[in-house]
């Protein structure tokens, strides 16, 4: 798997019973986003996707709205000290004229984590006036049998976790549980920029009547990134967060937690959810 995973030496404790073996890790490197050579945003991402992972970026932050936006992304040169290799973790994006003149009114750099950095009502309606979708129009339904079947379409898809039982995951599915794209990295934050970015690139946001599933919990960040990828409903498999709840419904958007099994938590605009049994 390249980059993405690594073997270990590892001490593996069995009752009495010790052995000496590798294991196979998932890879956390930092990648740096340049804009025009200037250091915008510093990430712990698992390598690969990355360039759907800059997009799904920079669409978060409100400086990409389309693919026309960006011209090109590239990997800067920088080599690893100690083997002599490309590293692949410094990339450098030339943006248009108008994605140019959002960026520059961000005026800082920053580094991304799994902290929201805002609360409060103020936060909330800044990120429903920024979406250029209005959630509260689509009127798309999703079956309690797809979405409870979505965990384990989403496992079954993880093809590093299968290795490392180490990532986040992210998909993209429609109404009837078909998979359209699958993200992973240790980041929850990056495996949602990542399959954004991959429907940004491929102009095709916003993703009205399609579901946003994700491996953790919901926090008020994806939230945020479902709404500006104009997603209908997001469903965790674990807890959402206060904030998530406050803004998922000021902007109109489904949230469902605790997905397991048959059973799951709808916390705003339930009328997405349509009561169906699950069949096995």
């Amino acid at each position: 798997m390249g980059r993405v995973t690594v073997r270990k030496p590892v001490l593996r404790v069995n009752g009495a019973t010790q052995t000496d073996r590798l294991d196979s890790l998932a890879v956390e490197e930092p990648l740096e986003i340049r804009l025009g050579g200037k250091a915008l945003a510093l990430t712990m991402r698992t390598p690969g996707d990355d360039v759907d992972l800059v997009h799904g970026f920079l669409h978060a932050e409100g400086i990409a709205r389309s693919r026309d936006d960006v011209s090109s992304v590239r990997y800067c040169e920088g080599t690893d000290p100690e083997t002599g290799l490309q590293t692949y973790n410094v990339v450098d994006v030339a943006l248009r004229e108008a994605a140019r003149a959002r960026a520059t009114g961000l005026g800082r750099s920053f580094t991304v984590s799994s902290a929201c950095g805002v609360c409060g009502k103020t936060s909330l309606d800044q990120v429903v006036s920024a979406s250029a979708y209005q959630l509260r129009d689509d009127t798309s339904s999703f079956s309690s049998a797809m979405l409870a079947a979505a965990p384990d379409t989403l496992r079954s898809a993880q093809r590093v976790f299968q290795a490392t039982g180490g990532l986040h995951a992210a998909a993209v599915m429609e109404p009837d549980g078909a998979v359209l794209a699958v993200r992973e990295d240790v980041g929850r934050h990056n495996a949602v920029d990542k399959v954004i970015g991959h429907f940004l690139r491929e102009d095709k946001l916003p993703l009205a009547g399609h579901a946003l599933i994700v491996s953790g919990r919901a926090s008020f960040e994806l939230v945020q990134k479902a709404v500006l990828a104009g997603i209908p409903l997001l469903a965790a498999v674990s807890a959402p967060s206060s904030l998530a709840v406050d803004l998922a419904l000021s902007a109109g958007l489904t949230l469902v937690g605790f997905l397991r099994g048959e059973t799951m938590n709808v916390y705003a605009h339930p009328d997405r959810v349509v009561a169906a049994p699950l069949c096995v």
